[in-house]
């Protein structure tokens, strides 16, 4: 990519103030002295909206997409990397030539690096907490290291999700891996939190929160107090943000 022209960047989301990635990549170009670099957040309230951003800003170069339109962008796409078409979620668009819009999912990269290290023999199931973009994500890394998932919905759809009144003692003993894709506990709403049946937790479960802010969520401190391990989102977002960059700059 030439230097020389001014390029812009942004976030695609809805209420998205408390943005990592408008903090991180400002903190990046400027570090790295690209000065005509800038990254904007494009908070819109409906996806309709989204052309207007293309047309209001000739010289995007890139976009991250966050909640609630992982799925919903993806009508306005010219082309798609393989893993954003197998999931049905996008996280990531190029501006290529032509004027062309692909999509790319670094959700997977971002939440498969983060886990990987805390991943043991025993861990063979998960429950994904959540329905949306990023839990398919989750869903396609975790079936690529052979654990099974089921997800959990407030209205359950099909035999592949199940809803929060049905994860009993049973349920828990079997699925050892529980991965948060809800803003639920997100600041400043930090006291709530997934209604699971903590008190069935042990020091045999890996609790997963997607969400960064605050560092310890009230799901994540939960399961702390019975002894299981935990990770919030924060490694997971700086990996899938270095791996926008590395798209973004990839010709």
């Amino acid at each position: 990519m030439e230097e020389r022209k001014n390029k812009l960047f942004g976030l695609l989301g809805k209420n998205i103030s408390y943005s990592f990635s408008k903090g991180y990549f400002t903190e990046k170009f400027k570090n790295l002295g690209l000065k005509k670099n800038k990254y904007l957040n494009f908070d819109i309230q409906t996806i309709d909206d989204f052309p207007k951003i293309l047309n209001k800003n000739e010289n995007l170069w890139g976009i991250n997409v966050t909640i609630p339109y992982k799925e919903e962008v993806m009508q306005y796409l010219n082309k798609f990397d393989k893993t954003a078409e197998k999931i049905g979620a996008v996280n990531t668009i190029k501006f290529i030539k032509r004027g062309d819009l692909k999509g790319y999912n670094t959700d997977v990269v971002g939440f498969e690096k983060s886990i990987y290290p805390f991943l043991r023999k025993h861990h063979k199931r998960a429950l994904i907490l959540g329905t949306g973009g990023a839990s398919k994500a989750v869903a396609y890394a975790l079936k690529r290291n052979d654990i099974k998932v089921k997800f959990v919905s407030r209205n359950p759809k099909g035999k592949k999700q199940i809803s929060y009144k049905e994860i009993t003692k049973e349920v828990l003993e079997k699925y050892a891996v529980i991965v948060n894709c809800t803003p639920l506990g997100t600041s400043p709403d930090i006291n709530k939190c997934p209604d699971i049946p903590y008190q069935f937790l042990s020091s045999k479960h890996l609790l997963f929160d997607l969400i960064y802010n605050p560092e310890v969520t009230k799901f994540l401190q939960k399961g702390l107090e019975n002894g299981a391990t935990i990770k919030n989102g924060h490694q997971m977002l700086v990996l899938q943000a270095e791996e926008s960059w590395r798209i973004w700059n990839d010709d």
